[in-house]
């Protein structure tokens, strides 16, 4: 299969990059390297992708992608997400096919986690 063309790696701002690491290496056993006082690369997240020093955030209200993960244990994450700083956008609700919650993590950028119907 080619990956010309495919969508390759994501970049999100955050705040604190030792507490962005943290949170998802708690929370989703995401793995980090550090580039520099400004930059961390993730991987063990399904895209690869990195976050960058800003005190902006990337949310749905301001124009921003979605980030969405999957996970068979919907209310599993919904609990570790809180436990470990993040917040709730939206609680978990169903659409066609699955159900879903969206969440601020501690920088404010805002991800989503679904799961299929069972």
């Amino acid at each position: 299969m080619s990956t010309e063309n495919h969508i390759n790696y994501v970049e999100l701002p955050a705040k604190d990059l030792e507490q962005i690491k943290r949170f998802y290496t708690d929370v989703f056993s995401w793995t980090f390297i550090d580039y520099g006082p400004d930059y961390v690369a993730f991987s063990n997240a399904g895209l690869d992708g990195g976050f960058f020093k800003s005190d902006l955030s990337a949310t749905t209200q301001a124009g921003s992608a979605l980030v969405v993960l999957y996970s068979h244990q919907l209310e599993g994450v919904r609990a570790r997400v809180i436990e470990h700083g993040g917040t709730l956008s939206q609680d978990i609700f169903s659409f066609p096919g699955g159900r879903r919650f969206q969440f601020f993590d501690p920088s404010g950028n805002e991800l989503a986690v679904w799961t299929t119907t069972e």
